[in-house]
């Protein structure tokens, strides 16, 4: 801590050489009778009309109340200019804080403390439709980069007083607000405990984005996220009531729920607005994309290199004839169309929309034909990756995709190598991993491993709502109790 000058021309002379006379740093020292009062903010992060219909207005009215005690003028001005935020502090070393968070801060003669007042300009777009979780029905907004109005929309949801957040800054440089937000009543103390204290070791010049501080969280290395990220207000709160815990990063839609487990990343935030046998349908089908896109080429690679006896002689025949010409080993020729098909998805995504259907077009017609006619890749390879490709679409989430394809290759390598047998040998470790991953005593593979049947009424199939008494087992909740019961709090 690093008191606060009792001169004001001191302290805003001071500010300046801090901040290398910057161009957007505004200071104004005004002669209050024979006090000086200091006026500093940030013209880059703070609403200029907000501080001259207020502050500067709220100085002069003091001014001509009391212009002889100095005592009264820091009084006045702290309890007669109007603004819904107004604190005050003793430490020199939170003005660079404040005055980047948009706050205008008051120093007057002789008092060693300060003023702070809230008078942040608008530099966040409004609520909008989340563009990278689209859903046919269900509640439209998604979070924004604004602190305050992400918290907002979970209040809007959720109105319960046992709804908690707690604060911690993170970055040495950025200071990023962070904040942890549970069900009081629900969540186990000690996992919050867990989380502050490590959000609290993070010791980085700067957070930009929750993606910063997903790896401070989690310790085991996996290519499959053991965090889940949204920007939608509606999943987030859903996932408060199961008894999970959503953690807010300032600056960013996205936000944090975690523990999460592998089912979660076959779930939608709109599953619990459709039909249970639609929905069910559609998680089994996700279920079944994710087999095929994860097996599909190394199968192919194995049946067609080590174990032809596997396969019919008709189809044999048909494979063979179609590979006839083809230069390239089997297992070349899939990890050729497999790397192509990633390099065109990355390109789509990074592309403006209007040129994304110009490439998806020359890239999936044009460079696969020409490929299949120049006798570089058979069409039978060209029909495996395009299916593998197609099913892995269903999934969303980029950090789970990243992990689809790294162990889609492991398979691919195992099955060039060691044919079916080395198929299975890396299944095995890939359940194995899996199943050793935990986030805050919670399985990755729960409620399978360990075993709820209570647990199946949400995880693959989705049992209609009345009959999901309870939330998840595995969450140890201290509320065990999602629906009847007591209505009093």
């Amino acid at each position: 801590m690093v008191e606060i000058e009792k001169n004001a021309e001191n302290v805003l002379n001071k500010i300046k050489e801090l901040y290398g006379n910057s161009g957007d740093l505004n200071t104004r020292l005004i002669k209050v009778g024979k006090t000086n009062v200091g006026v500093m903010f940030m013209e880059s992060s703070s609403s200029t009309q907000t501080i001259s219909d207020f502050i500067i207005k709220g100085v002069d009215y003091v001014s001509r109340d009391s212009s002889k005690i100095f005592d009264n003028i820091y009084t006045n001005l702290k309890n007669n200019i109007f603004n819904s935020q107004v604190i005050t502090t003793k430490d020199f070393t939170e003005f660079s804080y404040f005055l980047s968070a948009g706050f205008t801060i008051i120093v007057v003669d002789g008092k060693d403390e300060a003023i702070v007042m809230e008078t942040r300009a608008d530099l966040d777009r409004g609520v909008s439709e989340s563009t990278s979780e689209p859903i046919l029905r269900g509640p439209k907004d998604s979070f924004t980069e604004s602190h305050s109005k992400n918290l907002g929309l979970l209040r809007k949801r959720i109105k319960d007083n046992n709804l908690w957040f707690k604060e911690v800054k993170v970055g040495r440089r950025t200071k990023s607000r962070v904040s942890i937000a549970y069900l009081s009543d629900v969540v186990d103390q000690e996992h919050i405990k867990k989380i502050e204290e490590k959000l609290q070791a993070i010791n980085v010049d700067g957070i930009l984005d929750s993606g910063n501080i997903r790896e401070y969280l989690t310790k085991q290395k996996s290519s499959f996220p053991q965090i889940l990220s949204t920007e939608r207000p509606d999943l987030a709160c859903q996932s408060l009531l199961d008894g999970k815990i959503v953690i807010l990063v300032e600056n960013t839609p996205f936000v944090l729920i975690l523990p999460s487990v592998f089912t979660d990343f076959m779930h939608t935030s709109e599953d619990q607005f459709q039909k249970p046998f639609n929905m069910s349908f559609t998680r089994l089908l996700k279920v079944l994309s994710l087999i095929i896109t994860l097996f599909t080429p190394a199968i192919y690679i194995a049946i067609t290199t080590f174990d032809q006896t596997v396969v019919p002689d008709k189809l044999l025949i048909s494979l063979a004839v179609q590979r006839e010409g083809v230069p390239f080993p089997t297992a070349f020729e899939v990890i050729l169309l497999m790397t192509i098909f990633e390099i065109l998805r990355e390109s789509d995504i990074r592309l403006p929309a209007n040129m994304g259907a110009s490439m998806s077009i020359v890239g999936a017609l044009v460079l696969g034909q020409a490929a299949v006619d120049a006798g570089i890749v058979s069409p039978i390879a060209v029909i495996v990756v395009a299916f593998t490709s197609i099913c892995s679409l269903l999934f969303n989430d980029a950090d789970f995709i990243n992990g689809i394809r790294t162990w889609r290759l492991v398979f691919i390598i195992s099955a060039t190598f060691f044919g079916l047998i080395g198929l299975v040998v890396a299944t095995l470790i890939f359940l194995l991993k899996l199943s050793s991953l935990e986030t805050l005593g919670t399985s990755f593979l729960a409620p399978f491993g360990p075993f709820s049947l209570d647990g199946q009424k949400n995880s693959i199939l989705r049992f209609p709502l009345p009959k999901i008494m309870k939330r998840p087992e595995y969450m140890g909740s201290k509320d065990v109790t999602k629906q009847g019961g007591s209505n009093e709090k």
